[in-house]
């Protein structure tokens, strides 16, 4: 049984070596030149950027970090995190509810107030089971930390009304903190939050696009670059994937492409199917790459809330996650900006948009612009997936025709999760495992 995977990005190419590993004959298809997807990395001047966005690996997942640890091999090393959250020109400890002793006095005061009044008034019963994304915020956090961080940050990162946004994801993924933890770090007492990242690795050399490699080395003799998928039609009991010149033929079809670009490849959706997926709400990001002569801040990387200034939500410091990622006496910075078709990123050039993230940044002192030795810019159209409060529903329609379709997906923006990459391959072990 032939086995057609169709895109090489991290779920494509785990899924090829997993398949291949259990005697499966699998070939993916790759429109573009490499592999990769949102895992790419590109070196120029010297400095290797992660051109989808900063990534780091971690998880609380034993299984899927002891399998990415394993391929890298030595090409590995491990960094203690030290992050933090720019705020009214302080650095503050990340998560920010464990840095609260380094805010403005005030500031310190209102969200351990607000927390507090939020929690009792929790335990009267007096809050209701929170409806969107906003409202749990506010009833988790409280006002004072919702309104100094979480909310502008997130209004920041997804670029869509936060009570427009189902709730429904958040749970197990942003951890509730502890009571004592908020009072320990509002006195100043030490305290770690997030601790399955608060030691990471990073490859030493090729940025995260080495994982893809070292995950893929077992079987790039099936996988097929330069194959834009155009029209897939069912053949009997299989499947015809042509990309307008060439026609490949498979038993069996496991989509890990976004479902908008699925969709433009069946010419017999249903109407209710293709209206769920034109429903589905996601984002953009570009990717500013900055290159420094000298050495930059010495944080894993950092967060950007404040409206005023960088239009960044995030910037990382790959220079600090390995040495051999820049020049000798350099460094970098890695700026990630989420927009959406139409907006005003959309509508500068990658130039401005470089232009304006540098200068932002030197107004913030987080960089001397005269220390800029290289910059770039990449796009990608899918980056973030946003769970509206229809998402629910449009993916229960989705799920069901492509199940009695025999269409497989797999991967973040196929099954249309919020998944970072050990959830991308935890998906795929949970495939494979099951089929």
């Amino acid at each position: 049984m032939k086995t057609a995977i169709l895109g090489g990005g991290l779920a494509g190419v785990t899924l090829a070596r997993l398949l291949s590993k259990q005697g499966e004959d699998v070939l993916v298809l790759e429109q573009d030149s490499r592999i990769g997807g949102l895992c790419k990395s590109i070196t120029t001047d010297g400095f290797t950027f992660d051109i989808g966005g900063s990534h780091i690996i971690f998880s609380r997942d034993q299984e899927v970090l002891s399998f990415m640890h394993q391929v890298l091999k030595e090409n590995r090393d491990e960094r203690k995190r030290d992050t933090k959250i720019f705020y009214k020109n302080r650095y503050i400890k990340y998560p920010f509810e464990n840095g609260l002793s380094e805010l403005p006095k005030e500031d310190c005061f209102v969200c351990l107030n607000e927390f507090i009044r939020t929690l009792v008034a929790h335990e009267k019963g007096e809050l209701k089971n929170p409806e969107n994304f906003s409202e749990w915020i506010y009833h988790t956090f409280g006002k004072g930390i919702a309104e100094a961080y979480l909310v502008p940050y997130n209004e920041k990162i997804w670029n869509y009304p936060l009570d427009q946004i189902s709730a429904h994801w958040v749970e197990g993924r942003v951890p509730r903190p502890p009571v004592e933890d908020i009072i320990k770090a509002a006195v100043g007492v030490e305290t770690e939050g997030y601790a399955h990242q608060a030691v990471f690795s990073y490859p030493v050399t090729g940025g995260i696009e080495a994982l893809i490699e070292a995950i893929a080395r077992p079987v790039l003799d099936r996988i097929r670059t330069g194959f834009k998928v155009t029209a897939i039609r069912k053949s009997g009991d299989g499947w015809e994937i042509s990309n307008g010149s060439e026609t490949i033929r498979a038993d069996r079809l496991i989509n890990t492409l976004p479902l908008q670009i699925l969709q433009s490849c069946l010419n017999d959706l249903p109407d209710n199917v293709s209206t769920a997926i034109n429903d589905l709400k996601y984002n953009s990001i570009v990717c500013v790459g900055i290159g420094l002569n000298g050495q930059t801040l010495p944080f894993s990387w950092m967060y950007l809330p404040e409206k005023e200034g960088s239009s960044a939500n995030r910037i990382s410091f790959p220079s600090n996650f390995s040495t051999e990622v820049a020049p000798d006496g350099c460094s970098s910075i890695l700026a990630e900006i989420t927009y959406n078709a139409g907006d005003q990123i959309d509508q500068m050039s990658d130039a401005d948009v470089v232009r304006e993230t540098i200068n932002a940044l030197g107004s913030a002192g987080i960089l001397d612009p005269d220390q800029v030795r290289s910059a770039l810019a990449v796009r990608h159209r899918f980056a973030y997936v946003v769970y509206d409060l229809a998402w629910q529903q449009n993916m229960k329609i989705i799920k069901e025709h492509f199940s009695s379709a025999n269409i497989s997906l797999v991967g973040r923006f196929s099954q249309f999760e919020y998944l970072n990459m050990d959830g991308v391959i935890r998906s795929v072990f949970d495939f494979v495992g099951s089929s």
